[in-house]
């Protein structure tokens, strides 16, 4: 394996895209319509990608992702949690702050599409 790329599945691309590309400095790499909006993009930050599927691209694309679509939960190791806070901004937070067990601090929020997104520092 040479690496493992997360897949969301949202109701709207495009209302996804603020957090993602204003907040955390993700850009486009490719975009592909779904009719009058995005039906799929893929998104970059350095060597990290992640892709955005609209519900309605799923339909067509495998459908039973459709009927059963699921939450996921991204786990993010970063340098600088200070500078992921400063980008999230105001964004809400899902709990305070915190410090594990296991050493790291991790701020967790949820994207638009209710995805928990943990940014952890090591």
């Amino acid at each position: 394996m040479k690496a493992i790329t997360a897949n969301l599945l949202v109701e709207s691309i495009e209302a996804s895209l603020p957090f993602w590309e204003d907040r955390l400095g993700f850009t486009r790499v490719t975009e592909v319509p779904e009719g009058d909006a995005l039906g799929f993009v893929i998104l970059a930050r350095g060597e990290t990608r992640l892709m955005l599927q609209s519900l309605a691209s799923v339909k067509g694309d495998v459908p039973p992702m459709a009927t059963q679509p699921s939450r996921t939960t991204l786990y993010i190791d970063v340098e600088d949690l200070e500078a992921i806070k400063r980008a999230l901004g105001d964004w809400p937070r899902v709990v305070p702050e915190r410090t594990t067990f296991y050493g790291a601090r991790e701020v967790i929020v949820q994207c638009p599409a209710g995805n928990y997104v943990f940014f952890a520092q090591h």
